[in-house]
């Protein structure tokens, strides 16, 4: 059997745990945009990403509190302290979620309820936040029961019982389906779990497309083979910053500046992470909420801060004339095609004195950063302007001896 643990509104709880004011009370964590909200904010129609002014226009009495990501994570690491001592199979999501495979637990602990219960009544005591358990035969199982327990809940579906569970469900609690996603399959006639699992696969590939209807159809039918992964590297690194409705009237180089600052923070995690990667990707959300993405596959693998950001340049020479037409109110990036930088792969040596210097000063601005902090150090173009929060995020585990904690990076 397996667990999906997943904290509560965690920096709004945090929030709460930390400042008995706040207890009970509608809470907003973060200002122009909702980084998180209490269940008593969530009431009101408050929702994580959703524009500050709304959010308050919804929740006029939300007491708005600004983000403090030190405690987040401190918050996770001992959380993440409990998973382990529960079981070594301990499988990550993010800082406020993990599975959890407790099958060989049995005999020696007791019952999935009994180990769940036991979860949850540890992180109450010892980290003082609530979390809800979803417990069942598969990941996907798992994670949509902790998702229905909520708030501060337990649910376990029996293996009899998958299909009567999960059937009645919208399609929206599938593994992968937004509202694009979801407005397809409502415009073909499919709104619950049930109805989609009825349809031929052919049927979907046709309305979703093909790799996403295999999917959801084997998802919808009870097929998920993943088992809980000790270890599992990231395939890709990414960030991104809201840049609001006034993003059509920002320039070129403001722009350029906001890229700079994430191809500074993802190659930064890239080498703190040991890896290279091939393929950058620029994400552009637009006034009208639609979006493009544009990618480049590089000839070889490098965690080069200045490679990616002449890649990242390239990349937007490409997309302005659409960033004009249509405006830009979101700018992220994503570095995929990871590998271990230490791996097989053959690297090109580092023939020219730019090169090694550049790779030089990368690694010197990691170890001042690392000591000092993030915004100790910074582009010149970047002093006075705004690249984004940098959220916190659990790092790439490294071998299997190794356990990292969460870290803010």
């Amino acid at each position: 059997m397996i667990l999906h643990a997943d904290l509560d509104a965690f920096f709004a709880s945090v929030e709460q745990r930390d400042d008995p004011r706040l207890q009970g009370r509608p809470v907003i964590v973060g200002g122009g945009v909702v980084l998180a909200a209490s269940y008593e904010a969530k009431a009101y129609g408050v929702k994580s990403a959703m524009g500050g002014r709304q959010a308050q226009r919804l929740c006029p009495d939300a007491l708005v509190v600004p983000p403090r990501f030190t405690a987040y994570v401190e918050a996770s690491r001992a959380v993440f302290e409990i998973f382990d001592d529960t079981t070594p199979l301990v499988e990550g999501i993010s800082i406020d979620e993990a599975f959890l495979d407790v099958g060989g637990l049995r005999r020696l602990v007791g019952d999935p309820e009994t180990i769940g219960a036991a979860l949850r009544a540890r992180v109450r005591a010892e980290v003082g936040l609530p979390i809800s358990v979803g417990i069942a035969r598969t990941k996907y199982l798992a994670k949509v029961a902790s998702a229905v327990s909520k708030p501060d809940g337990l649910l376990r579906v029996p293996p009899d019982g998958e299909q009567q569970f999960l059937h009645p469900l919208p399609v929206e609690r599938l593994w992968g389906v937004g509202a694009i996603t979801a407005a397809k399959l409502h415009a073909d006639g499919i709104r619950t779990i049930g109805e989609l699992a009825r349809r031929e696969e052919v049927e979907l590939t046709a309305a979703v497309g093909k790799a996403a209807g295999r999917h959801l159809w084997a998802l919808a039918n009870l097929r998920d083979p993943r088992p809980v992964e000790v270890g599992r590297r990231r395939r890709s690194i990414g960030s991104q910053a809201a840049i609001g409705r006034a993003g059509r009237a920002k320039s070129r180089e403001e722009l350029d500046a906001l890229l700079a600052g994430l191809v500074d923070r993802v190659a930064r995690r890239l080498r703190g992470g040991e890896r290279i990667g091939r393929t950058f990707t620029l994400r552009l959300r637009f006034d009208d909420f639609t979006r493009a993405t544009r990618s480049s596959t590089i000839p070889r693998s490098t965690a080069s801060t200045a490679t990616w950001l002449e890649t990242g340049r390239g990349l937007l020479d490409v997309a302005w004339p659409l960033i004009e037409e249509r405006g830009c109110t979101l700018l992220g990036i994503t570095i995929s095609g990871l590998v271990d930088a230490s791996g097989e792969e053959q690297l090109e040596l580092p023939l020219f004195a730019a090169e090694t210097a550049a790779g030089s000063l990368d690694l010197a601005l990691d170890r001042v950063r690392d000591k000092f902090g993030s915004s100790s150090v910074k582009r010149a173009v970047l002093v006075g302007r705004h690249a984004g929060l940098e959220m916190p995020t659990l790092p790439d585990p490294g071998p299997p001896t190794h356990r990292p904690r969460p870290r803010l990076r």
